[in-house]
């Protein structure tokens, strides 16, 4: 019999909130934590918004020498995590460390740390020879993708499979997917998964720059991210992260603990097309929310919600709004869509996770969060994308999806437990 695998524990750093409870807060009542760039002088740039976390390291709990260690993703990575954990309430001290695996998404990983460091050693681009007597001693820690889930392996004791996925915009959503995978093959019995990025960074900002593909609209940053809408004209980049805990579905029950929903089923499609275009018929993702659903044993009638990537770039919502259609038929025209980038913008890697956060959370309170900014309706973008204002209905089940550069298009089925399969 196949391994039922829930979500028991939550952390969440998303822009406007410095903990789960404040997400949630920011997606109900609709707010939008995007702002001018405060990081660094951004006035060279064509994009100078983003979603910014007030992240105070110390005061999170990281010691000098660990904020040293830890690149800006790493922290809240750990942060995540260890509130997770306590929400999960589960003692990982009684677990086998053999049993307990870590599986984190990222897109650009320690992309931060690298920039400032070369800036250091070449004296803020000055000299084209780097000057390595000025070379941070964890240099190695900020290279190395893999050094970020084996901080969190090491914060949580996990001896089991410990993996980075890094597939671009669907790694938050690949990563979970993939810590699915262990619970349910038996390879692992608890899993800390989840994703981070923080790419608010000059040369990461640039790279968007040089595409055109983050929003311009620097006069109006509170409502530039604008998914689905007519006047839509770029994403906005943002940071963040997620974290969960997953535990097979019986063990969590034995222990009592509070189970947020069941992942059921999880896929993720390439459309071997082209590094940044899309094909207008959605394809590739509809294949993927079909095969999400079928692992799940589910209808798509009985989808509540849909948590859509909504990048806010047309050629994205234009896709996957063909996409639900063809994977939904006319159910897409009945369940209300929304994307929650349109609050907190869009964290590249980490946003996936920090989606699945607002599925389980939708199905824990009976609550679609909105698509903030939604005053002009696109034509060709003509389902229920949930405008402005969070709706309270009854939500069992969610379909969340996420689509990267490089032809990645990812989907997962949440739902309450209790619900039938067909």
């Amino acid at each position: 019999m196949t391994r039922r695998v829930v979500i028991t524990g939550i952390g969440v750093r998303a822009p406007g909130s410095s903990g789960t409870k404040e997400f949630w807060d920011v997606l109900t009542t609709g707010r939008t934590a995007t702002r001018r760039i405060t990081f660094f002088d951004a006035s060279p740039f064509r994009s100078r918004i983003a979603g910014e976390i007030d992240f105070d390291a110390a005061a999170e709990g990281f010691t000098p020498r660990e904020t040293r260690r830890m690149d800006r993703a790493t922290q809240f990575a750990v942060a995540c995590t260890r509130d997770a954990l306590a929400d999960s309430g589960l003692d990982f001290g009684t677990l086998d460390p053999h049993r307990v695996g870590v599986a984190l998404g990222s897109a650009v990983a320690a992309a931060t740390s690298l920039e400032n460091e070369y800036l250091v050693m070449s004296d803020a681009g000055r000299e084209w020879l780097v000057d390595p007597a000025h070379l941070s001693p964890y240099m190695f820690d900020y290279l190395s993708p893999g050094v970020m889930p084996a901080e969190i392996a090491r914060e949580v004791g996990a001896e089991g499979p410990v993996t980075l996925v890094s597939d671009g915009c669907t790694s938050g959503l690949d990563a979970v997917g993939y810590g699915v995978q262990l619970i349910r093959e038996g390879s692992a019995d608890t899993v800390l998964a989840g994703a981070a990025d923080t790419p608010v960074s000059p040369i990461v900002v640039a790279c968007f720059d040089a595409i055109k593909a983050t929003t311009p609209r620097n006069d109006e940053p509170e409502t530039a991210s604008r998914p689905f809408d007519g006047t839509r004209n770029g994403f906005v980049l943002a940071e963040g992260a997620a974290m969960f805990v997953l535990e097979e579905l019986e063990a969590a029950r034995a222990r009592g603990a509070y189970i947020y929903a069941e992942i059921g089923g999880y896929a993720t499609r390439s459309n071997a097309y082209h590094m940044t275009g899309l094909k207008k018929d959605g394809r590739e993702m509809a294949e993927a929310i079909r095969a999400a659903l079928d692992e799940a044993r589910l209808d798509r009638t009985t989808i509540d919600y849909v948590n859509a990537h909504g990048s806010g770039t047309k050629q994205n919502d234009r896709h996957e709004t063909a996409a639900f259609k063809r994977s939904l038929g006319e159910h897409a025209r009945a369940v209300p869509v929304s994307s929650i980038k349109s609050m907190v913008g869009h964290s590249l890697g980490a946003i996936g996770s920090i989606e699945i956060a607002a599925s389980a959370l939708a199905i824990r309170h009976n609550v679609v969060p909105p698509t903030a900014n939604l005053r002009v309706p696109d034509p060709e973008c003509d389902l229920d994308y949930v405008p402005l204002t969070a709706r309270e209905q009854r939500v069992d089940t969610v379909l969340t999806v996420g689509s990267g550069f490089g032809g990645f298009q990812s989907a997962m089925v949440l739902h309450d437990p209790e619900v039938t399969s067909v």
